[in-house]
């Protein structure tokens, strides 16, 4: 039986162990235009101990910011400050992906100047945080065939940015209602030319992205994430499956580094793409009104997935593995301090030998 402490391979790599630090948006890019800082360089390599990090949302081009203090990898002063971070997690032998999120309609004009833009000229229900409260989502232009083209060079770029960064590869946001998410869902893309209609158009865009990134910086270094039938930010999906075994068909061959599938309700949908997908599995388990525990560990010992991933556990528990692997405890997440602000809530969390232990 294979444990979750024991080492797996993703891509061209070998993980210390196959617990995954789930990507978190903290909104705590203060430096210039919207760069890293070195509080996240600190941040990040409390958590080195994961067998993979992967980073916060960070934008590949200006039009892919949808909220405050996000960092980005599309200019030269992004990159240099990215690698103060990338050195800090490999100063103690850890492994670190950036995940490239382009949120499409989710943002405002507000946040960068610009207007969002999405499969079709459809606004999401709801309101977006902006440095002047909360507004309500305005209709995205509807990409069309030379801002497409665009889109998938700025993924491309961002990628090879990533890696002149320090990064050891990518992971390409294709989940929770951001852009890549817009063109899969039937809600979001209603467009009658080759990036819409059936099944085969609304994956066009995410094959093509993935396509071009790994071509960029190499197969083994690309990685995707997916969450099928997720209804966040506004997203319905009539045709989950057929839409999600026809992507994860088309990507199979190209030999990526992992496939990365936050779970929905429909667990047997798990076990369809775990079966149709040959490379490594990550996957963030369902579960409902709380957060991923030690429980997630039996996924990877009866075969589920191949690396399991925490979000708010990691967020609050800088030692994840090492507390996993005496069963804690396990601090509590402040989510006051989620978004935003400085030291407290993000790099004050104590670890096992530290005196004091909340929750």
């Amino acid at each position: 039986m294979t444990t979750a402490f024991e080492p797996a391979t993703i891509g061209r790599y070998t993980t210390r162990n196959r617990i995954v630090m789930a990507p978190m948006t903290r909104s705590r890019a203060y430096g210039r235009g919207a760069s890293a800082t070195p509080l996240m360089a600190e941040y990040y390599a409390q958590r080195a101990g994961a067998g993979l990090i992967i980073t916060e949302g960070t934008q590949p081009s200006p039009e892919g910011q949808g909220y405050p203090d996000t960092p980005g990898l599309h200019t030269a002063v992004q990159v240099e400050a990215w690698r103060g971070v990338t050195s800090a997690v490999h100063a103690r032998g850890g492994l670190i992906f950036a995940q490239l999120m382009h949120t499409g309609r989710i943002g405002h004009p507000s946040l960068t100047g610009l207007p969002p833009v999405g499969a079709s000229a459809i606004a999401a229900a709801g309101t977006v945080f902006t440095p002047t409260g909360p507004l309500g989502f305005v209709a995205p232009l509807a990409l069309d065939d030379a801002g497409i083209e665009r889109t998938i060079a700025d993924f491309a770029q961002a990628a090879r940015n990533a890696v002149d960064a320090g990064f050891d590869g990518v992971e390409l946001h294709g989940a929770n209602g951001y852009l890549l998410h817009q063109f899969l869902a039937t809600n979001t893309n209603t467009r009658t030319d080759g990036w819409g209609g059936d099944v085969a158009g609304r994956i066009r865009l995410t094959v093509e992205v993935v396509q071009a990134v790994a071509h960029a910086i190499g197969a083994d270094r690309t990685a995707l994430r997916i969450s099928p039938g997720n209804p966040y930010n506004d997203i319905t999906e009539d045709d989950v499956e057929a839409t999600y075994n026809a992507l994860v068909d088309a990507l199979d061959p190209l030999g990526l580094a992992y496939l990365h599938l936050a779970e929905g309700p429909d667990v047997e949908l798990t076990s369809t793409l775990r079966v149709r997908w040959s490379g490594p599995l990550v996957l963030n388990p369902f579960t409902p009104g709380s957060w991923t525990g030690p429980d997630a560990l039996g996924r990877v010992e009866d075969g589920s997935a191949d690396l399991v991933s925490y979000a708010a556990l990691y967020l609050a528990n800088p030692d994840l593995p090492a507390r996993l692997a005496v069963g804690g405890p396990f601090t509590a997440p402040d989510y006051g301090t989620a978004y935003g602000g400085h030291e407290r809530g993000y790099t004050d969390y104590p670890t096992l030998d530290d005196a004091t232990v909340v929750g």
